[in-house]
């Protein structure tokens, strides 16, 4: 079922290649992606897929396309185009960090090491973390850390294995360590964002921007959770990270409905159409993945964790996909801002690209461009 879901998706971001052309697709509207011109902190998936395909297959078309995001990404850099924001290793840890891990790349390099101190550089020494979004004294976000960020860490611990400067793994570390005290409840769920006092540093409390409530659990976030510190542990090998995603993905797996699927958030009303995460779940699937990576055959957790990854993915094939199907995008069902009314119930790209990550690393061991 893998091997045929994978061939199927890789058919499809052919023709999306054609479809695209220069341009970023983000969320759709209606089945049809909406394009941009590298603005946006979704455009690394579609670099990562690309060269996810090209991984996979060797086919030269998804290299050229890939290697021609990079070159988007390089303009975006020099002109520093929508890059005042924690989503940095979103950009380029699935772009030219990608093409420096496959091709060895010295410009890509070099590039991904200016992106890694763009992130650096939103370090707040105050409160110890890393501002979510906008520039320093911003009213509304100068003091606000996102669960989001743990997936932009890599970049930060990937920067200090390549350089030995310690200021990528310090940051990268406290601001997990962050993570873990602010944003992860006590029964293991979590909170979308954590505000500070930007000028104190002292700790306010969390609250959602894309939840349901401020007190609600996320699904997406919960899912950015499990990943994160699973690639925390990677990077450190210090246990509590791996002991944090262990326990948030008890968490989110013991929420699933029926179909193995999380709806948007895991404290709102289910009623009929309510709306889904296929995102979510396929995160969670990719970060199982990395977890069981570091677990014992003989954990207690591990069978556990197995059986619902291929429960959730089996789900996402048969249910959620568009295997079969004339489409631009790979997975129905995503949401992006449902109090917001923003494309509550369509293809998000990172749902398309962890979906696929995942699907070629139960396939065929590919483990996506995290780590080295």
């Amino acid at each position: 079922m893998w091997k045929s879901a994978i061939e199927d998706a890789m058919e499809k971001t052919k023709k999306n290649i054609q479809r695209f052309g220069v341009r970023f697709p983000h969320v759709s509207v209606n089945g049809k992606y909406e394009r941009n011109d590298n603005e946006d902190w979704t455009n690394g998936f579609w670099s990562g897929m690309l060269w996810l395909c090209y991984e996979y297959s060797g086919d030269e078309a998804y290299r050229d396309a890939a290697r021609l995001t990079v070159k988007s990404f390089k303009h975006r850099m020099e002109k520093h185009i929508v890059l005042d924001h924690h989503d940095i290793g979103f950009l380029y840890t699935l772009s030219s960090q990608a093409q420096w891990i496959l091709e060895r790349d010295e410009e890509a390099r070099e590039l991904t090491l200016q992106a890694a101190d763009v992130l650096l550089r939103r370090f707040r020494e105050k409160g110890q973390y890393i501002q979510a979004w906008g520039l320093a004294g911003d009213e509304k976000h100068g003091g606000r850390m996102i669960i989001d960020c743990l997936l932009n860490l890599p970049l930060l611990f990937w920067a200090y294995q390549q350089t030995g400067d310690e200021r990528y793994y310090r940051v990268a570390n406290k601001q997990a360590d962050q993570s873990r005290r602010y944003l992860v409840r006590g029964d293991d769920s979590s909170y979308h964002t954590f505000l500070f006092n930007e000028e104190t540093g002292e700790a306010l409390g969390g609250a959602t921007h894309q939840g349901y409530t401020n007190g609600s659990t996320w699904s997406r976030g919960q899912a950015w959770g499990i990943y994160g510190f699973a690639l925390a542990y990677r990077y450190t090998g210090n246990k509590a990270y791996l002991d944090t995603a262990k326990r948030m993905a008890a968490y989110f797996l013991s929420k699933l409905p029926e179909d193995d699927v999380a709806y948007w958030d895991f404290d709102v009303q289910v009623e009929e159409g309510t709306y889904r995460d296929s995102s979510a779940s396929a995160i969670t699937a990719a970060g199982l993945l990395e977890l069981m990576s570091h677990l014992d055959d003989n954990d207690p957790d591990r069978a556990e964790f197995e059986r619902k990854l291929n429960l959730s993915m089996t789900s996402l094939v048969r249910h959620y996909s568009t295997m079969g199907e004339e489409a631009e995008g790979l997975l129905k069902h995503g949401s992006y801002y449902v109090r917001g009314n923003i494309a509550p119930d369509d293809f998000m790209i990172w749902g398309d690209y962890f979906y696929l990550e995942a699907l070629m690393r139960m396939e065929k061991g590919i483990k996506g461009y995290w780590y080295e």
